[in-house]
């Protein structure tokens, strides 16, 4: 077994963020930022101008549902819910409302890798499903031989899957066929204490750009910040 490999980060770039917006899935889709965000009563589902940091297209949750990770595949964009068992359907280009269908689990993170869908629900499992929901097969993810936890924000970046790892400013990235975590990235003091205030939620959203750039913010975070990896 080859050992954990230690990654840091480095910001190059800084955009504005909605201290409104609890995020639960961050994603580009062509060139355009796609965010869902969570809370009851303020569960919202945007177009977001990267430059500004302002909804271009923003669609509310009625105040039972709790949203959270997202995604498109095959010309449908997902939005889980936390504990309302449904999973939400939109048209991508425009966010008009298609459909709700059922779903087994708790919902967190979302991403795919162009042929499934990868759900996280918070333990230490990613679920691979078929656009339709079904499910193909379930990989447990370890680190050092150990189950990990938390999984929650999901993004596929070059053949890895890249995991948020709730409460933690931790991101792991996890081989897709084995499930074993093959680097962490330590994004601890990615925004500074002087940004801080008492909504601040932790580190969530990882997305990237269809040029290959990695952009990381948290829930309510007034940044999103673009960075590169230091290895």
């Amino acid at each position: 077994n080859k050992a954990v490999e230690h990654w840091g980060i480095e910001v190059v770039r800084e955009y504005p963020h909605s201290t409104e917006s609890y995020t639960q899935g961050l994603f580009f889709h062509g060139d355009r930022l796609y965010e869902s965000t969570g809370l009851n009563g303020k569960s919202r589902l945007q177009i977001v101008d990267l430059e500004s940091g302002k909804a271009l297209v923003s669609r509310k949750f009625s105040h039972k549902y709790f949203a959270e990770g997202s995604a498109v595949l095959d010309g449908k964009l997902f939005v889980l819910t936390w504990t309302n068992k449904v999973v939400f359907i939109y048209d991508p280009e425009t966010l008009e409302y298609r459909s709700t269908w059922s779903y087994p689990r708790e919902g967190w993170g979302l991403t795919t890798d162009g042929k499934s869908l990868v759900a996280s629900d918070g333990s230490s499992n990613l679920y691979f499903l078929s656009s339709e929901l079904k499910q193909e097969r379930v990989l447990k993810v370890t680190i050092n031989g150990r189950p990990l936890r938390l999984l929650n924000e999901l993004e596929w970046i070059d053949g890895r899957i890249w995991a948020n790892v709730y409460t933690t400013d931790s991101i792991v990235v996890i081989n897709p066929k084995s499930g074993v975590v093959e680097a962490v990235i330590d994004c601890s003091g990615l925004l500074p204490d002087s940004l801080r205030t008492a909504d601040t939620d932790v580190l969530n959203g990882i997305a990237v750009s269809p040029d290959g750039r990695i952009f990381l913010t948290g829930k309510n975070w007034p940044k999103i910040y673009e960075v590169v990896l230091k290895k």
